[in-house]
């Protein structure tokens, strides 16, 4: 796995209003930030990549989260 920090390519800005922890969005824009350890992956990753806390994991397309509660949905632009 890669541990590249996002915020040195991409500009983010959280999604408001915030959405359901139980349902959320997706996207090749979207990205989820752990809030136990503030990793931030792509909420549909193509690589192995996982936060250093373990809330998030993913791959092949789909990320799993432990916990949707401690996760921030932010939409992000390249700078």
């Amino acid at each position: 796995m890669l541990n590249i920090d996002l915020r040195k390519i991409y500009l983010f800005k959280p999604v408001e209003p915030a959405p359901d922890p139980a349902s959320l969005p997706v996207g090749g824009d979207l990205y989820y930030e752990c809030l136990d350890c503030t990793t931030v992956l792509n909420s549909v990753p193509h690589i192995k990549c996982a936060c250093v806390c373990g809330n998030l994991v993913g791959g092949g397309g789909e990320l799993k989260v432990s916990k949707p509660t401690q996760v921030r949905v932010m939409r992000g632009k390249l700078k």
